[in-house]
Order: structure tokens, then C-alpha cells, then sequence
């Protein structure tokens, strides 16, 4: 089937000031839906699988009991799938029996709802399979957050396999700041609040180099050594801007968190073709901490962007 977009691809660009800093720049969803379908659904999809299949242990993690949780995100997904897109994707419930189609893939699947075995993969394994977001369910208990699985086959830079079972200030500690400002302790309490029902959404970004959605910090070594090829000549068609499109949902059965992570990617010489990014990105760029853009993994060939936007901005 060809996927039909009612609507232009719309890149999110993530800067609202001239500066940035650490800061929870989180907003109300409206809309409150997870999904994003964008004309790279096919790529992407077939990606996500691609890694899941030959790198599984990196890219998907899950502690048992999340079990139940995980048929809650399941669910929740599904529903959302067959409501907004009822001609790509179909749900059939007879009782626990229920019939999955993806006719975007030509792929139909049926399962018995709460049985693990009835599925080739655990739950959020599965349904992640079939949509381009990443998903991450962060538990709350005993006043705390704690990452109890993810599918991550799009990380900047950090690994499920690593992370899996810390709790929130634990796996937030490599962020420069974020714990000494006293802002993790802010957003771990707002996130402790998040009700049912009133879903939230916030943008992180960095730059990349080349258009690599998996900068798995387990495979630095194929993609990290290409940041010394980035030269005053090529920074505009290889660099790209990378943002991540973050929406969190309190998940009513379960009360933990679904955290899911749409990736965009935007080279900046497609950038520049709007002037109002450019002088943006420019400002952000030179008033930019040295430790923020080296936490971020472009302090190398910050300058070099610098430049770039200073000519084309």
C-alpha cells in the first residue's frame, strides 16, 4: 500500500530564543496522540528492524516484570493506530483474541492478549516494530522513576542495555548540570505529577554528522571517527541538524510513564534555505557552552557550523 500524507512533512525545529540551556521545556500534547507517520515510515521501519534483528540485546531491553505493562502500551498504541489511520492499520477483538493488520506492510497477526507466547516478540518489541517511534517505559514506585524498557533502536548517544533499571537521577547523571542545578530533582517531581489523560511533549536536539539515526554509544567506532572528516567545505551537506520529538504519557493501569522518540533529521544546508533557522541556530550556536556542546558530541565542529551559518544566515 502507498502511504498517503494529508499534510507537508513539518521538521520541528526546537529553538524559541536566541540561547539555550537546560531547562524542562515541556508543554501540553495537543492533540494527546503518540503517532507521527512521515514519508520515511517504510525506511525507517525496515531500520528499526534491521537493528532489532541483528543487534537485539542493544536495541531492545526489558526487566520481566514490565510484562504487564507492556500489553498496556500495546494496547494503547493500537487503538491509536486504527483510529487515526483506520486504512493502513486494523484491529478485530473477539474476546482475548485479537487480529493485527499493518496494510501498509501487508502483515497481519493474531494474538491472544495477555499471552506472550501468542507473540514472535514480547509486547513493546512488537508493536514497535510496526511504527517509527522509539518507546521507552520509565516505572514509577517507592517515589521513584525507574527505566524498565525500551525499544531504542535511534539513541543519541546512550544504550538501553546500559541504562535498564536506574532510576531517573541515575540515568540522567551524564548530563552536565542537570543534577547539580537542582533541575533533575524539578523534573523528576514533574514527572512524579503527570496524570492520566494529559500527555506532554518537549524537544531535544544535537547535531549529527551524516543522516545516522543509530549513534549507539556500543558502535562508536563506525560512526564516531567520521566527526573529523567535517571540513569548512562539506559542514553544510554534512552536518544535520538532529531533533527529537519527546512525548510522555502516564499509562492509567500500570501508573508508570511511556516515553516515546520520534527523530528528525535536517542537514544544514537545507536548513539555511529558511532564513529566520538560520540566523537562529547561529545565535544558539555562538552563545552555546563549550560543556553543553561537548556533552552533546559537536564541540570538534562547532565552529565550523558557526562559520557556515554566519555566511548563509
Amino acid at each position: 500500500m502507498t502511504l498517503q500524507m494529508t499534510q507537508e512533512k513539518i521538521f520541528p525545529f526546537p529553538f524559541k530564543a536566541d540561547s539555550y540551556r537546560y531547562s524542562n521545556n515541556s508543554v501540553a500534547l495537543d492533540p494527546p496522540f503518540l503517532l507521527d507517520i512521515t514519508p520515511e515510515y517504510f525506511d525507517e521501519v525496515e531500520k528499526k528492524r534491521t537493528i532489532l534483528n541483528t543487534s537485539h540485546e542493544r536495541s531492545f531491553q526489558a526487566l520481566p516484570h514490565s510484562i504487564e505493562a507492556q500489553w498496556e502500551i500495546l494496547e494503547m498504541i493500537m487503538a491509536e493506530m486504527t483510529s487515526l489511520y483506520p486504512t493502513y492499520f486494523q484491529l478485530e477483538k473477539n474476546g482475548d483474541h485479537w487480529t493485527f493488520t499493518n496494510h501498509l506492510l501487508s502483515e497481519q497477526q493474531t494474538f491472544i492478549f495477555g499471552d506472550p507466547s501468542s507473540l514472535p516478540f514480547e509486547p513493546l518489541d512488537y508493536i514497535g516494530r510496526h511504527i517509527q517511534e522509539d518507546l521507552i517505559y520509565v516505572a514509577q514506585r517507592d517515589g521513584d522513576l525507574y527505566m524498565d524498557a525500551g525499544q531504542l533502536c535511534f539513541p543519541a548517544n546512550w544504550s538501553i542495555a546500559f541504562n535498564l533499571g536506574m532510576a531517573y537521577t541515575e540515568f540522567h547523571s551524564p548530563v552536565p548540570h542537570f543534577s547539580s542545578s537542582g533541575l533533575a530533582e524539578k523534573v523528576k517531581n514533574f514527572l512524579l505529577r503527570m496524570e492520566p489523560g494529559k500527555p506532554w511533549t518537549r524537544l531535544n536536539w544535537t547535531m549529527t554528522v551524516e543522516p545516522i539515526l543509530d549513534t549507539f554509544p556500543e558502535s562508536f567506532d563506525m560512526w564516531g571517527p567520521i566527526k573529523d572528516q567535517v571540513t569548512a567545505e562539506n559542514v553544510g551537506q554534512c552536518v544535520y541538524l538532529r531533533v527529537e520529538d519527546q512525548k510522555l504519557f502516564r499509562l492509567p493501569g500500570s501508573n508508570g510513564i511511556l516515553f516515546s522518540i520520534h527523530t528528525h533529521l535536517m542537514a544544514l544546508d537545507e536548513l539555511i534555505q529558511n532564513e529566520e533557522w538560520a540566523t537562529r541556530l547561529y545565535h544558539v550556536l555562538t552563545d552555546l557552552p563549550e560543556y553543553i556542546a561537548e556533552y552533546k558530541g559537536f564541540l570538534s565542529y562547532k565552529d565550523k557550523m558557526v562559520e557556515f551559518l554566519k555566511k548563509n544566515k
